[in-house]
């Protein structure tokens, strides 16, 4: 099919992500005062919204502590500086198995499962404009764990979702999450037109390369939006294949740590190079209240 490229392109700055990157760079934010103020640091870059997780601020391992969110939501609202605000609801389905001779009982150190509930609770405290709805299961890189989210699961949680007015930003690691998500919409658990983010390039999901995306973009329907990222060195390149193929951009240190061979980045020069890539394909940078009104969000304060 032709392609309509976007003239108008907003930025997401995926700020820490959960990998267990936190010793691979002294960027990959820990506390929530460093996440704030990476997060605004990517705002004034000109991301119009920022994807935040939280991390324990000792170990920067992941977390799904509701003070941290608080504080980091906070802080970021408090900022001079407008932005989006968008909170993971991805923890809380981590099941990590035992050995292949003996799978069970699950291994304690890694698996992480939670109610639907308990994996919305910090967006009911928080009440970001945009909260993430991982629309299936999969297998990830490492041997024995696996994202769990049961269509049980992702029905409760993107009815909280609705419920609360939090916009779900579908995320799509494959074809199939797409086609569940068009199936929540048509059940009314997700208001329509719908938000997704395209995931490629994690192992083991939809591949990074063009045959793929393309595929992947053609199952978003008309009427949604859509934004896509890859991981690592072609975190740029697919900043430029989502513009040309209608959509909008995520780079940030959750998916790629590095600005050149050799040189690590910061989340704001990310979004800087981004802004590069758009621009000089002849798109003009979306500002956060352009966004809400393209997306229909409402900034609020928690309750």
């Amino acid at each position: 099919m032709p392609l309509t490229m976007s003239r108008e392109v907003f930025i997401t700055c995926a700020v820490t992500g959960s990998g267990a990157t936190q010793d691979r760079s002294p960027h990959v934010p820990r506390s929530p005062k460093q996440i704030a103020d990476s997060a605004i640091a990517a705002a004034r870059a000109g991301a119009a919204i920022v994807h935040c997780h939280v991390r324990d601020p000792d170990t920067g391992a992941p977390s799904r502590r509701i003070d941290l969110y608080r504080e980091v939501t906070d802080r970021i609202r408090d900022a001079e500086v407008d932005v989006v605000l968008n909170l993971t609801a991805g923890m809380g389905g981590d099941i990590v198995f035992g050995p292949t001779d003996a799978p069970l009982p699950l291994n304690p150190r890694g698996t992480d499962m939670a109610g639907a509930e308990e994996r919305v609770a910090h967006v009911a405290e928080c009440l970001p404009e945009i909260c993430t709805l991982d629309c299936g299961t999969m297998n990830f890189a490492e041997a024995d764990y696996v994202m769990t989210n049961t269509p049980g699961m992702l029905r409760a949680m993107g009815r909280m979702m609705t419920d609360l007015g939090v916009k779900p930003e579908i995320e799509a690691f494959d074809t199939g999450h797409l086609w569940f998500a068009k199936e929540l919409v048509k059940e009314g658990v997700l208001d329509s037109p719908a938000l997704v983010q395209l995931c490629m390039g994690v192992p083991w999901g939809a591949p990074d390369d063009l045959n793929t995306f393309m595929a992947m973009v053609n199952n978003v329907p008309p009427d949604w939006t859509f934004s896509a990222f890859s991981l690592g060195r072609n975190q740029m390149a697919y900043a430029a294949a989502a513009v040309l193929a209608g959509g909008h951009v995520r780079v940030g240190l959750e998916d790629n740590l590095w600005l050149d061979k050799g040189v690590l980045a910061t989340n704001a020069q990310l979004v800087e190079r981004a802004v590069g890539v758009v621009e000089g394909m002849g798109a003009r940078i979306m500002t956060p209240a352009e966004v809400r009104t393209k997306l229909g969000l409402v900034k609020r304060a928690p309750r």
